[in-house]
């Protein structure tokens, strides 16, 4: 084994310890005198200072391990002390849940046994162990700040689905969801807790009293009189709600804030603590001094200046420290209070670069030293802890916990070797990583500082979101508040920036791929564990805790989205044939070629076996991909079968493919509670394809089979391909360039991006827009009660009274959401957030242009790139005002007119099979055409693709979805003809302004190109004209008796006498029938206008036909006594 990045390489085995008299003297290189000096400085002992040389024992390599023993042995002394000193304490001294027998209702409980998610109505668990004289502590980490009730209990209470911990006698409970306490009855206690924060339960059985404290501060004294004496002992207990989870600390780690004169629950490892700690002093005096052998003496040296040279004196040294030193890095709590403490002091100490220098001095030394099972543990443990700090750290002003955290994990994850085993082992399969890239949104605006950082709040008074009312024009007053709170935005954002910034840095270590001396790449490693991410949370809809939260998600892709384009644009640099990053996107060849697994998720055309089958002539032809005859009866989840499948393909098959079809390991539940679990590794296999090489044309000869490898299979030259092997881009179509883009690997990792973004990222930026509308509600009833102070008569002191104080009830509470906003924007809605949404619209739009160009093998592309597509361009366009506005981004005008030529081309694709993705697209387009900007785009378009989008528009509306063409078509022609009366409909004149962006809301803007298209086709094509009007007419026969029968039923149940009640769903498809009415009639207005003449031509053959259809559907409608009343 070697030490890497040392400069030197050196073998562990030449420095294993012995008694051997004889190996110890061949370190004799420097003399007696100082190497008695050099290990009276390493080794001093605690109790005597650095003695004079004659009142000390000589030290050298024979008598030093009995030296050693001798410093470390009052531990052990004082270890047995310890356990002989418990009392008051019953039970096993490893604290943890009792899961076994010590629990009521459906609960989840972590592989620890000290985390717990609620999994019904009100579930409640207790600790294996109980206290019953003595003073206690334990503390509990809310990962979710709904109904808990925590505290303690007996073994004789008795809880239920309804009842829990402080709702019978002998049990004793706080809530910081109501801000409660419970003993049967229940009073105000404390104050509100939120996630990340941490409740101290302490109780003190000698005096009889039970208190709880909040991140360290006191809550004071919530019981006394406790009940004791014998056959009284009181256990940690908690009852949660659903999906409500914590995790439990009864001092496997240290506490957090532990309290003088409390003991927890589980003992510290005392003995193991002191000598870890005696050790690591031993360690940093041997990093602090070296050898002179020239000069006789000892030189002392910055940690960072320390240099491992190879000296046999210092290395046997070290091999001694770390004989004692390697078993206790094993333990958690030692990791934590010890290694932990003093890499972070580290840290802190100086500037990144030194403190790098450090750390990877330190992880040089464990590896090289500790056996390779001790280092995986202890750096297992490392950024287990490393982890739970920084998710759980409170929010301060400069958020300077959150930094400290993410420095470290940085010089920990630029060690290469420490960073590949990380990647390779915890990253993604132990640790929930994702973590590392979140930066909370506190809370308590008071307690992150914001008052300081933001002094000034303003808030506006319209978002001037198109189709909104533009807003007033601000006073003087309102222009300085809301320049003071850009300001105060500003310093906020420049803070958010500094860890955002840092998050990026660990992305690239996770991409370098120049790290392969030696074993695989970094970046090779990371896509593998990143694709099953992806793979987890698109297969596990619906399942919440297995799915990584949403906000998460957000901040992920914004980093991987920084990294990724910073590794593309370094490439294009060394490459000039390739593209830069703003010309980014997905070749199709990735979408057939079967090198990257899109698992179950949809393509354009169906099912992935289905579309092989079907064209495999194509894939032949196009892109010299066949398709091997036996994968053409397996392989997919829906027809797999694997009492079938022919054995060839079996033995070929990876072993965690044999899941497939059966029942697959579920990971257990670990995102609300312990984000330190374990994942089970599933792998859902595509289909292998037989490919040929690209050279065109091929003869038999020159066929050659390449088996399609798993994400676990996959190296480097099976990504990046080499000189016969294009990689991850073999099948290219002749369509496509032969210049390269970039990195395959950036490929694949950009398609992660987009997947990412469609997974939950889109939603999420919507439900945080929520706190934008809390602000605009709340500043409207301020105003309502501003405009109630000033009418409100002088004499009437009452309700000036009630004002005044709603006043400052709503002041307060616009505040607080102000400065909450000014969070939101900064980690969410900034401006370059804004762009990286833009970018990632763009790569999609360019990856569906070239998919398109390949003909029918744009079926193979996954859904959810017109999915992006779509819902990115909303996201722009809702959801990051109004700060920020879509028109201010770079090429605005070209990105609408390219959406718009998609949406027109692939709404009707027969390519498209997806029933959802179809409707998805016709929706779009219907949106687009309601507003000027978009519409203007619309006519933008190539004049061919514009002709083809109205022709199907006019399609015949029989056997398809016609109600959302006809909203298209409606959409063209309203704020035209005799029938248009209103800018909106008169009962929704009052709407709220957060309701005013709906398209349905938008004011009229016709356009006259695309009515002309219309006139032209419906006047020049024989057939065009009377399909698609009597498709109109027979829908409106039918829309109309549909609403004409609902009205009649509602109105003989309005007459009868006795009391009945209408059924609300029986109005809505009764409104729902008269505004297709009204819709179809708006669209036989508008052919009657623009092309009269095809019912009133009469060398038409059709005209006649048409005439009276409508004349008898205009006395049906006019003799209607419901239509006219």
């Amino acid at each position: 084994m070697a030490s890497k990045e040392g400069g030197m390489a050196f073998s562990r085995k030449s420095y294993k310890l012995t008694s051997d008299a004889e190996k110890s003297r061949v370190t004799g290189i420097v003399h007696e005198k100082l190497l008695n000096d050099y290990l009276h400085r390493v080794f001093s002992s605690p109790d005597h200072g650095p003695a004079a040389a004659t009142s000390r024992k000589p030290l050298n390599f024979q008598n030093l391990p009995e030296h050693l023993d001798q410093l470390l042995h009052v531990d052990e002394e004082e270890e047995e002390e310890s356990q002989e000193q418990v009392e008051g304490r019953l039970g096993p001294s490893t604290v943890v849940l009792d899961h076994t027998g010590g629990f009521e209702g459906l609960l989840l409980v972590d592989d620890d046994l000290l985390g717990v998610i609620g999994h019904s109505n009100f579930g409640t668990i207790r600790s294996t162990t109980c206290v019953y004289k003595g003073k206690w502590i334990y503390e509990v980490l809310i990962s979710s700040q709904g109904l808990m009730q925590i505290g303690w209990c007996t073994i004789n209470c008795r809880f239920n689905q309804e009842e829990g911990v402080g709702d019978t006698h002998n049990s004793y409970a706080y809530d910081g969801n109501r801000v409660r306490k419970w003993n049967v009855t229940t009073t105000n206690y404390g104050k509100a807790w939120a996630a990340g924060d941490i409740v101290s339960c302490l109780i003190d059985l000698d005096e009889g009293t039970l208190s709880f404290s909040l991140n360290g501060v006191s809550l004071g004294t919530a019981f006394e009189n406790l009940s004791r004496g014998l056959g009284m002992a009181y256990f940690p207990a908690i009852s949660l709600s659903f999906k409500e989870s914590v995790a439990f600390n009864f001092g496997s780690r240290p506490l957090r804030y532990p309290v003088a004169g409390y003991r927890p629950l589980q003992d510290p490892p005392s003995a193991d603590l002191a000598r870890a700690q005696r050790l690591l002093g031993c360690f940093r005096a041997a990093l602090s001094v070296e050898l002179d052998p020239v000069e006789g003496r000892l030189v002392e040296k910055e940690s960072s200046e320390w240099r491992l040279q190879g000296q046999p004196t210092v290395l046997l040294t070290l091999a001694h420290i770390f004989h004692h030193f390697a078993p206790l890095l094993r333990e958690v709590y030692v990791v934590e209070a010890v290694l932990m403490s003093f890499l972070l002091g580290v840290v802190e100490a100086g500037p990144p670069e030194r403190a790098q220098t450090v750390v990877h001095q330190v992880l040089d030394l464990l590896w090289l030293f500790m056996e390779d099972y001790e280092v995986q543990d202890c750096l297992k443990q490392l950024m287990m802890s490393l982890l739970r700090l920084y998710r759980f750290s409170p929010i301060v002003p400069d958020l300077s916990l959150q930094i400290r955290y993410l420095r470290l994990t940085i010089a920990i994850l630029s060690h290469q070797k420490s960073r590949k085993f990380l990647l390779s082992n915890v990253l993604f399969d132990v640790l929930r990583s994702v973590v590392f890239f979140y930066i909370k949104s506190p809370l308590r605006v008071e307690e992150a500082g914001l008052q300081e950082l933001i002094p000034t709040t303003w808030w506006p008074h319209r978002s001037p979101r198109e189709g909104k009312e533009e807003m007033r024009e601000e006073t003087s007053e309102e222009r300085l508040r809301r320049r003071a709170y850009e300001r105060g935005c500003q310093r906020l954002k420049k803070r958010i920036e500094v860890v955002e910034e840092l998050q990026v840095q660990i992305l690239k270590l996770l991409l370098n791929n120049k790290d392969d001396n030696g074993g695989e790449a970094s970046r090779y490693i990371f896509l593998t564990k990143f694709r099953k991410f992806l793979q987890e949370n698109a297969s596990g809809r619906g399942n919440t805790p297995m799915l990584c939260p949403p906000e998460y998600m957000v901040c992920f892709l914004h980093r991987l989205i920084s990294a990724l384009r910073f590794y593309w644009d370094e490439y294009k640099a060394s490459n000039p044939r390739t593209s830069f990053s703003e010309e980014a996107y997905v070749p199709p060849q990735i979408f057939y070629n079967g090198k990257v697994d899109y698992f179950d998720l949809q393509r354009l055309g169906g099912l992935l076996s289905h579309l092989r089958k079907t064209l495999k002539d194509d894939l032949a032809s196009k892109a010299n991909i066949l398709i091997d005859p036996l994968e053409l009866q397996a392989t997919t989840m829906d027809d797999l079968d694997e009492d079938e499948e022919p054995a060839p393909a079996a033995a070929q098959r990876p072993m965690q493919a044999l899941a497939v079809g059966g029942a697959l390991p579920l990971p257990r539940p670990g995102w609300l509670s312990s984000p330190t679990l374990g994942r089970a590794n599933r792998f859902l296999s595509t289909a292998a394809v037989t490919l040929m090489t690209p050279r065109r044309p091929l003869s038999a000869s020159e066929k050659v089979k390449v088996r399609t490898l798993s994400a676990e299979q996959r190296t480097r030259e099976d990504i990046e391909g080499s000189q016969w092997n294009e990689g991850l881009l073999v099948g290219r179509p002749p369509e496509e360039p032969d210049q390269p883009l970039t990195e395959n690997s950036l490929l694949e990792v950009l398609d992660g991006a987009v997947m990412m973004y469609n997974l939950s990222v889109h939603q999420q930026l919507g439900k945080m827009v929520g706190v934008s509308d809390d602000v605009n509600e709340y500043a409207m009833a301020l105003r309502d009660t501003e405009d109630k102070l000033r009418r409100c008569p002088k004499r009437r002191k009452d309700i000036l009274a009630e004002l005044t104080k709603s006043q400052k009830v709503f002041s307060e509470k616009l505040d607080h959401l102000s400065r909450r906003l000014a969070w939101v924007h900064a980690t969410v809605y900034s401006q370059e957030k804004m762009q990286d949404i833009y970018w990632l619209l763009r790569v999609c739009l360019r990856t569906i242009e070239h998919g398109d160009r390949t003909g029918s093998l744009f079926a193979f592309m996954p859904e959810f790139y017109l999915s992006v597509a779509i819902n990115s361009y909303s996201a722009l366009k809702n959801y990051f005002g109004p700060v920020h506005s879509m028109e201010e981004l770079p090429g605005y005008e070209e990105t609408l007119t390219r959406l718009a030529a998609i949406l027109a081309k692939h709404f009707a694709d027969t390519r498209i099979v997806g029933t959802d993705i179809r409707d998805s697209l016709m929706q779009a387009l219907a949106s687009y055409v309601c507003y000027p900007n978009s519409l203007r785009a619309v006519e933008r378009i190539p004049e061919e693709q514009r002709i083809t989008m109205v022709k199907n528009l006019l399609a015949p509306y029989e056997q398809r979805p016609w109600a959302q063409t006809n909203w298209i078509l409606v959409r063209l022609w309203r704020g035209c003809g005799f029938g248009y009366r209103y800018t909106r409909l008169p009962h929704l004149l009052k709407t709220k302004p957060e309701d005013a962006s709906l398209p349905s809301l938008q004011k009229p803007c016709p356009s006259t190109l695309l009515q002309q298209h219309m006139a032209d086709l419906l006047r020049e094509g024989s057939d065009v004209a009377p399909s698609f009007l009597n498709s109109v007419l027979n829908q409106l026969n039918w829309a109309f008796s549909e609403f004409i029968g609902m009205i009649q039923e509602i109105h003989q149940a309005a007459e009868r006498l006795e009391r009945n009640f209408v059924d609300s769903r029986q109005l809505k498809v009764c409104a729902t029938c008269f505004d297709l009415s009204v819709s179809l009639l708006r669209v036989l207005e508008m052919a009657i206008t623009l092309v009269p003449e095809i019912f009133l031509d009469w060398a038409r053959p059709t005209s006649e036909m048409l005439l009276r259809r409508l004349a008898q559907a205009w006395r049906v409608w006019t003799t209607t006594p419901f239509w006219w009343q």
